[in-house]
């Protein structure tokens, strides 16, 4: 997510810099909240592809028509909007801390639940290591108690030799 960010960061860099008129806005212009929304998308999207690039593949997953179609903005629109939001860069940087920010809490809540399910499935693990433990004991306990006065009778012979 660090490498994303510093290459998102240089592009944004490079495009501040490579012209000095500011672009004009578009007709089209992708509001700030939608912006922000589509750039947390591309931040998960893109993580998860490099992650597991070879499931998103199999399963015919392409990120940047996904990215198109949901938020039913074209390629082109998406291009003049971030070049147009990218010039300001005081104002870009903070639809940018926004995303952060809202990956960061995401993140937060994700440790979270993994936190709590550890822990349940460590109940889950001890409960179950009890009910083995008592289901041991008891067969234990009931070996103890096994009437030790007819097994002495089995001992014995049915029939007395000399009786024969």
């Amino acid at each position: 997510m660090r490498h994303l960010g510093i290459i998102f960061l240089l592009a944004l860099l490079v495009t501040a810099c490579s012209t000095t008129e500011k672009p004009k806005k578009p007709d089209n212009l992708i509001p700030k909240d939608k912006m922000e929304k589509i750039l947390y998308d591309l931040y998960v999207i893109t993580a998860a592809k490099g992650v597991n690039k070879r499931l998103l593949e199999t399963n015919g997953f392409e990120p940047e028509t996904y990215i198109l179609n949901k938020y039913e903005i074209d390629s082109t629109q998406f291009a003049n909007s971030n070049a147009f939001y990218a010039h300001d860069t005081e104002s870009y940087r903070r639809i940018v801390e926004n995303v952060k920010a809202r990956l960061e809490k995401e993140k937060e809540a994700l440790e979270e639940l993994e936190k709590v399910e550890g822990v349940a499935a460590k109940r889950k693990r001890d409960s179950i290591s009890k009910i083995k433990q008592k289901t041991r004991d008891s067969i234990k306990n009931k070996l103890k108690k096994v009437d030790t006065t007819n097994m002495e009778l089995l001992k014995k012979p049915i029939f007395d030799k000399t009786s024969v």
